[in-house]
């Protein structure tokens, strides 16, 4: 093992990159960045039925999306399988494994025998110890590992503590299946090795391969790397996370408006802590990351926390910057897809001006598209039916006398609005908010916007007076 840390990040292609997935990358990416080392990226490609070219791309593009980059270039592991065989080989070659010739009938018997007799070793050693002479004609062995009978296997966890496994519930390994294809157990010990890994930080769910990794260590010789394994994400009801809980892909949260940024302070703290802090920059987590922060019990995933982390960064973010993400995300969210069309130099001008007052009630870029919804309106404007019922004959009166009251200002902006609008209350005996419910109503369509004079600088004076005389009686 070298004195540099090398954490490995290592997906199975067989879906998008879940949030589970996105997380055990960011803790990896995190403490390889603390301690001034290398995360790498390893495709477990051999399944070869499940694994896909589209599950491919949407790990490395939610990666890229979350920001979180690795060194060196991607491996696939499949493109290894030669070099695992090679493993397989010489340790039957040392005697550390043999070749078994179990029909798939006497495994079938064997593992029913197994668990009858309530034992969680299910293969019974047949052909551990047996001549190949023996063996029957027309069947291709597998390659098992010669595991040891008696002791203990211990792997002393830096999340779980010393975890301590009783060899004789351990079954001899399949390291190579009679087709010549390595097992995913062989393949990853072969890989960390080769790849360097001084440290596998990944879910609790492969602590037993843990285990099962050791004694092929073992066997080999080779340094284990330092593990650590992070318990699972549940559901905010305890059980385990469903899609109905946010078990999504990355992807579907890039869609729903979440900033990458958010997200990932919302998953450093999915089960790490440091102290009561909650707000992190990505400076603080790379230098506050620790795996004695890991708690041991399952993280419960809050979308009504993701929500108010996620409002926080819009908040914070510049205005610019959420111009720039507005437009982003649009590619990902078909139903806003046409909004991009109505994009121009005139429209993003006016949506920057909005910014300040579109994000402070924002907790998604959903929100915020659909708040700044007025400014790409047609006209006529589609009225929702809770505002028509705020246009009746005396609201489209006022609005007449109001449109009347606002054609003279000059220059039209926030300030001088305001002040014709309250001159114009006053000179009526009016509240400010009942002349400002149906000024909304007549420029936006909906009883709820941004600060109304807000909307009428946003818009612009022609804008303003041509949807006012949309609702004026004729």
């Amino acid at each position: 093992m070298t004195d540099s840390v090398v954490t490995r990040f290592a997906p199975s292609p067989t879906g998008f990159l879940h949030i589970g997935g996105a997380r055990t990358a960011l803790f990896n990416w995190l403490y390889a960045k603390k301690h001034g080392g290398r995360m790498l990226l390893r495709i477990e490609d051999t399944d070869r039925e499940r694994s896909t070219e589209p599950a491919i791309a949407a790990i490395l593009d939610g990666m890229k999306w979350l920001g979180l980059d690795w060194d060196g270039d991607v491996v696939y592991q499949f493109t290894r399988a030669g070099r695992h065989r090679e493993v397989a080989e010489s340790l039957l070659a040392a005697g550390k494994a043999y070749r078994c010739y179990a029909t798939s009938e006497e495994l079938t018997a064997m593992r029913e025998k197994a668990r009858a007799e309530g034992r969680t070793r299910l293969y019974d050693g047949l052909w551990r110890d047996r001549d190949p002479k023996q063996a029957p004609e027309g069947i291709k062995p597998t390659i098992r590992l010669k595991a040891p009978l008696s002791g203990e296997t211990v792997i002393e966890d830096q999340v779980q503590g010393r975890v301590v496994w009783q060899n004789e519930n351990l079954d001899d390994l399949v390291l190579l299946r009679g087709d010549g294809n390595p097992t995913y157990m062989l393949a990853v010990v072969v890989d960390d090795h080769d790849m360097g890994v001084t440290h596998v930080i990944r879910g609790d769910d492969h602590l037993i391969n843990a285990a099962r990794q050791k004694q092929i260590y073992d066997a080999l010789g080779w340094d284990i790397p330092s593990m650590s394994h992070i318990p699972l994400i549940h559901g905010p009801d305890g059980s385990k996370l469903s899609k109905r809980h946010g078990a999504l892909g990355v992807d579907a949260y890039r869609s729903l408006g979440y900033l990458p940024a958010a997200l990932r302070n919302y998953l450093v703290r999915l089960g790490w802590s440091h102290g009561d802090q909650e707000i992190f920059s990505t400076r603080e987590m790379i230098d506050a990351f620790d795996l004695q922060g890991i708690g041991r019990s399952a993280a419960r995933f809050d979308f009504a926390k993701l929500e108010n982390l996620n409002g926080h960064y819009i908040r914070h973010a510049g205005d610019a910057e959420l111009v720039t993400m507005f437009e982003d995300v649009l590619d990902h969210v078909p139903d806003r897809s046409s909004l991009k069309a109505k994009l121009n130099d005139t429209t993003r001008a006016q949506l920057l001006q909005a910014m300040p007052s579109l994000k402070e009630r924002a907790k998604t870029l959903i929100e915020l598209i659909d708040s700044a919804y007025f400014i790409f309106a047609d006209r006529p404007l589609e009225v929702e039916p809770k505002a028509a019922a705020l246009l009746t004959p005396e609201n489209r009166a006022l609005i007449g006398r109001l449109k009347a009251a606002l054609e003279p200002v000059s220059p039209w902006t926030a300030e001088t609005t305001e002040a014709a609008m309250r001159a114009f209350a006053d000179a009526g005996g009016l509240k400010l908010g009942a002349v400002a419910q149906p000024l909304r109503v007549a420029l936006t369509g909906r009883t709820t916007s941004p600060g109304i004079f807000d909307v009428l600088a946003v818009l612009g004076r022609e804008e303003c007076l041509a949807r006012l005389g949309d609702q004026t009686p004729a």
